[in-house]
């Protein structure tokens, strides 16, 4: 487990690493696994925070100044936690190749 720790990755610095299995799937290109991705209704947004907090892959990025929500959709998986901790409902999970 030790050697699965100290393996380098390709990934940015902000990644989280959540533990020794975690850390073998930040390091691949996993966004292809996604069935659904999130959706943004940006009315809705207040740009708390939350969503990119509960991320299991640190892949959404907030920014405070009215900016829409940046996701990155190489290490997004689709899980739907985003989705399911806005507290304002302003994301909501679609069909992954949708044309919304």
């Amino acid at each position: 487990m030790e050697k699965q720790q100290n393996m380098p990755t390709n990934t940015p610095a902000k990644r989280r690493v959540l533990g020794p299995c975690s850390h073998i799937l930040v390091a691949a290109n996993t966004g292809s696994w996604r069935m659904e991705r999130p959706q943004v209704d940006e009315e809705a947004c207040i740009r708390c925070g939350i969503c990119s907090k509960y991320c299991p892959t640190a892949c959404i990025t907030v920014n405070k100044e009215g900016c829409p929500l940046e996701f990155d959709w190489h290490y997004c998986k689709g899980c739907g936690i985003c989705a399911n901790e806005c507290p304002r409902q302003a994301l909501s999970m679609i069909p992954e190749g949708s044309g919304e």
